[in-house]
């Protein structure tokens, strides 16, 4: 603790220390109450030293920057890049009813009400299909 400076610290740096203090409880390190105490003194916090303490039974000590890195994660790998991949089968789907209403009022024949089963089936398949597809893409992600 001596090689630890008496260096005022900023928001920055105590939300540093909240953040290491929250991957410790979110590993099971910490309990509730342990939690709540060393956040309200991590929070009060105005100096480098004391932060030291709080950190000095868990593993991945917290380090005064400079000196180390504060967190004890590496960063999560950058996310795959997703692919635009529109559902227009949904947006045909519910263009279908009310196309069916204005060529009812049009023709005068109740035949179009029809189209709304036959869209649904032509359109997202049977119930085998459907789930087929979701674990192709299930597996592809």
């Amino acid at each position: 603790m001596a090689d630890v400076p008496d260096i005022r610290i900023g928001t920055a740096e105590r939300e540093q220390a909240l953040d290491l203090l929250s991957e410790h409880f979110a590993a099971g390190r910490l309990t509730v109450t342990e939690f709540d105490e060393r956040s309200g003194i991590v929070s009060a916090a105005t100096t480098r030293s004391e932060l030291v303490p709080v950190f000095a039974d868990l593993p991945g000590n917290y380090q005064a920057p400079g000196t180390a890195p504060l967190s004890m994660v590496t960063p999560p790998a950058a996310p795959a890049e997703r692919r635009f991949n529109p559902d227009w089968s949904g947006r045909v789907m519910a263009v279908i009813p009310i196309l069916a209403v204005i060529l009812f009022f049009v023709t005068g024949t109740w035949l179009w009400f029809l189209a709304i089963p036959l869209a649904g089936a032509l359109l997202f398949g049977t119930d085998r299909e459907r789930k087929a597809k979701r674990r192709r893409e299930r597996d592809s992600d």
